[in-house]
């Protein structure tokens, strides 16, 4: 049995007819690992492995109390015994959606089905385009002549492991524009397995507070995790996963850093200048020589307010991530206000949301001490509500910022719920951060807010590529041939500040009855 040379079939075979069921099959394996063989083996198709190993996971975790405590008593007969093992290993992580080993998969594979679309030029269009070039930058081919009606996805690209095409014709007939995503469908098929393949994540344990002379330096994001003393990531796909949580914080403090990587030369405009130097004059205070001790105690500023409209994903995030856009500024203190009716997305398990009493009209959640630095306020509210009742009224450029994540303010499915939201944006005279998918999606939002604003509006930093955008790119369920990655872009704008002018009373000569002088 021990044979360095036994199949694993023929292993699982022996297991079952002589030995009790709770003896692990590690046993046998160590031992016939003593010697290993360096020719392939039978039977250890990739397949066949995911089915062997998904029969053991599923029991581990099934929550019935009877499997429960037979899995103690296991425990308590066997305490020598390893952590159950992982589901998925690092060289085994391209499965196909359908049959994929995680039912989480699985079940996403499911909602591409019943919602995506085929894209062939044969079927009538079912949504209008997002973007006018492909991932590739090159222009699409509109259809024309579509007679089929719309069908949705169900077969599988064997390259890529995703339903793209309603059936093998299609699949073939239109194999020349998908070959030009499918090596990126690939890469987001092996990292959403990588997230439930049950692997230890030493990306996800993020650095404390640094001392004030340990500079950051936010020129990408390999000298920013340097230098805060992150973790050594050496892989791609660890990178992967752990810029796509860290963008929204690092997003929000590249611009408003003093060292920031964006400057005139770049991307900052003069408008842009003026608004940033108010910010970080209140994110970078001088020191004070504040103690603890009664002779050190010192007046303190208000926080630092992050207004995050339309919060979706990023109210979601654990907030030892959202921390980390603290730790950037360590002498100063946030309060990160998430508004919008998707802000307790997903969150229900966490706790219900509270009743509106006079006390709290809106129903905030308020979740203070985190670190000692930051505050979290979550509405879930519209933001022309809560200006209309002044709720947070008045607002400082000094002390103030909004922050807007994709909001989509030129698509024409969300366009109208920011109808009412930009007068008063631009009413605040408070510098707005917009992030965007693609320069497509930023630009249709640029134009959207000027025309929206008929003049009353100052670009503060031109549309470009956000240095610290999300190295993973993620799959639209809708549409499988729209992949994006989280805050591609960055830019910003801000109400029109005009200047005053100096009266200074009616001249001699009785000329220039206003009397308005420079």
């Amino acid at each position: 049995m021990a044979a360095p040379n036994i199949c694993s079939k023929c292993l699982r075979q022996a297991l079952r007819s002589s030995l009790p069921s709770r003896v692990p099959r590690r046993t046998f394996a160590a031992s016939a690992s003593k010697t290993p063989s360096t020719g392939r083996r039978l039977h250890q198709a990739s397949r066949q492995r995911a089915a062997a190993i998904e029969p053991q996971r599923s029991t581990v975790n099934d929550p019935r109390p009877e499997t429960l405590a037979r899995g103690q008593q296991a425990n308590k007969d066997a305490p020598q015994r390893q952590s159950p093992r992982a589901l998925l290993r690092p060289n085994n992580l391209f499965h196909s959606y359908t049959r994929s080993p995680s039912p989480e998969i699985r079940q996403r594979a499911a909602f591409i089905r019943q919602n995506a679309y085929c894209p062939h030029p044969d079927h009538q269009p079912t949504r209008q385009p997002t973007s006018p070039f492909d991932p590739e930058g090159r222009k699409t081919v509109e259809a024309g002549g579509a007679q089929q009606p719309p069908r949705h996805v169900s077969h599988e690209c064997p390259d890529c492991g995703i339903p793209v095409s309603c059936c093998e014709e299609h699949f073939v007939d239109d194999y020349g524009s998908h070959l030009e995503i499918c090596d990126l469908l690939r890469q987001i098929n092996e990292d959403d397995h990588d997230l439930v393949s049950g692997r230890f994540f030493p990306e996800f344990e993020y650095p404390g507070v640094q001392i004030d002379e340990a500079q950051v330096n936010l020129t990408n994001w390999d000298t920013l995790l340097y230098s805060r003393e992150f973790h050594a990531v050496n892989e791609d796909r660890p990178m992967r996963q752990v810029t796509r949580l860290l963008t929204y914080p690092i997003t929000v403090g590249s611009v408003l850093h003093e060292l920031s990587p964006y400057g005139l030369k770049d991307r900052i405009l003069p408008e842009g200048l003026r608004s940033l130097s108010a910010l970080r004059y209140t994110l970078h205070p001088p020191r004070s020589g504040a103690g603890i001790d009664v002779k050190g105690i010192r007046p303190n500023p208000p926080p630092m307010r992050l207004f995050v409209l339309g919060a979706r994903a990023e109210s979601s995030l654990p907030r030892e991530v959202w921390l980390q856009l603290a730790h950037l500024f360590p002498r100063a203190t946030f309060h990160v206000i998430l508004i919008g009716p998707e802000a307790m997305a997903n969150r229900d398990n966490e706790f219900p949301l509270p009743e509106r009493t006079p006390a709290n009209p809106f129903g905030a959640i308020v979740e203070d001490r985190l670190g000692g630095q930051m505050k979290i306020s979550t509405y879930v509210e519209y933001f022309h509500t809560l200006h209309a009742a002044q709720h947070f009224y008045p607002y400082d450029p000094y002390f103030d910022c909004f922050v807007l994540f994709h909001p989509g303010l030129g698509h024409p499915a969300s366009s109208h719920e920011w109808t009412e939201t930009l007068p008063q944006l631009l009413e605040t005279k408070v510098p707005v951060l917009c992030t965007g998918y693609t320069e497509f999606d930023m630009e249709r939002d640029i134009a959207w807010v000027k025309e929206q604003a008929k003049g009353e509006a100052d670009l503060l930093m031109q549309a470009g590529e956000n240095r610290f955008r999300s190295l993973r790119w993620d799959l639209n369920d809708a549409d499988p041939g729209d992949v994006s990655c989280g805050n591609w872009g960055v830019w910003a704008f801000r109400g029109k500040r005009y200047e005053a002018d100096e009266y200074r009373g009616k001249r001699e000569d009785g000329e220039g009855s206003g009397g308005w002088d420079k």
